[in-house]
């Protein structure tokens, strides 16, 4: 894979460079309340205006028709200089490209406005070609995705990895190996997308803890109630439920019907029960794992946070931050909890723009863009 840093100031100067940043950010009220992917995307792009590069921005945001990336440009303003076009391949967009000097950054609308970008479709890619000299994958989190802008566009342009591209690699290759003793802490709400990564884990990690959703599956498998709580159609295989190195919750907070919660063990759980939560005691049990680890994964926050659960998660993460471990930490459910919780994201080591694009990557150990840049 070849890295955009490795191209002379002079072979970028006063080229298009078409960046494809992963900017889907979080909205509150209309305004982005996450600026982390976005700050994670700024080396790529600074390094692009300091060589006199045109550089042309081309991202996503939500999961409706109507999303716009005015909010993101509001964001991105506040690091760096940057023009908001609201058109993707259209007539304005090739005018604003027509027009930029070098070292000018412009940010595209919503690249999903058009259906034609999930779609694949070679001919919205050639489109998008049209505006660029050269391309550039910053954008990880959605490398996973075989859209027009994640795997055509590519093959038509000289392409790139960026400085994000190429640290999440660099680092998420350590977690296929890590020293002993390792800790992965696993959450999420289908089993079906977990359960393969789960049984790598249990080959290569001393200890794999499954919290979310997901350990309802496991307590369920094991044969305990859960209620009303969440579960996935997908259950754990009895070898994996009941693997020795998988640690599910020794106690789960729960709400009941009427709104009181309650900390129980497992076999408490009622019929009108909603597992929420780990509880205090499993988090006490994962300190000593945590504290003796030399390597840490984590993926998923513990409950459900966007309710008010978030103390085990935040309980955790502290533990973590003290810890000497290396360590990585991925999912925007993961990061959006810690940072509700007020623990400062650079005392976790490594953190991961990626959920589904880091664990798939740890599975196969490349991605359908990845593979695209050749």
């Amino acid at each position: 894979m070849r890295y955009v840093n490795e191209l002379p100031a002079e072979r970028l100067h006063g080229k298009r460079v078409l960046v494809r940043a992963g900017f889907d950010v979080a909205l509150t009220d209309g305004e982005v309340s996450e600026v982390f992917r976005i700050e994670k995307g700024l080396p790529t792009l600074k390094l692009l205006k300091d060589a006199g590069a045109r550089v042309v921005i081309l991202s996503h945001i939500g999961r409706k028709p109507e999303d716009t990336n005015a909010p993101v440009a509001r964001a991105l303003k506040k690091f760096l200089p940057v023009i908001y076009v609201p058109d993707i391949s259209g007539t304005q967009a090739r005018a604003a490209v027509e027009a930029m000097k070098e070292g000018d950054v412009l940010l595209l609308e919503n690249l999903r406005r058009d259906e034609r970008e999930v779609a694949n479709d070679g001919l919205f890619a050639g489109e998008l070609a049209q505006l660029g000299d050269l391309y550039v994958n910053d954008a990880f989190s959605n490398s996973h995705r075989e859209h027009a802008s994640m795997v055509r566009l590519p093959k038509l342009l000289p392409s790139y990895a960026g400085l994000l591209l190429r640290d999440e690699v660099e680092h998420l290759a350590k977690a296929l190996k890590p020293p002993r003793p390792s800790l992965a802490i696993i959450g999420g709400a289908k089993f079906e997308t977990k359960d393969p990564v789960i049984q790598l884990f249990l080959q290569s990690y001393d200890d794999v803890c499954v919290v979310g959703a997901i350990a309802n599956d496991v307590l369920k498998a094991r044969g305990f109630p859960v209620g009303r709580s969440r579960v996935s159609e997908h259950a754990p295989d009895e070898k994996v439920a009941n693997h020795p190195r998988l640690l599910a919750p020794d106690d789960v907070v729960v709400e009941r019907l009427d709104g009181q919660v309650l900390t129980k063990k497992p076999r408490a759980v009622l019929e009108d029960d909603l597992i929420a939560d780990i509880g205090p005691e499993s988090v006490a049990e994962l300190a000593p794992l945590i504290e003796k680890a030399k390597f840490i994964l984590w993926n998923g926050p513990t409950g459900i946070f966007e309710h008010g659960f978030n103390a085990q998660t935040q309980t955790i993460a502290e533990f973590i931050s003290k810890s000497g471990a290396e360590k990585i930490i991925g999912g925007g459910d993961t990061i959006a909890a810690i940072e509700k919780a007020g623990v400062p994201l650079k005392n976790l080591g490594f953190v991961s723009t990626g959920g589904g694009a880091m664990l798939e990557y740890l599975l196969k150990r490349t991605l359908p863009a990845i593979k695209a840049l050749g």
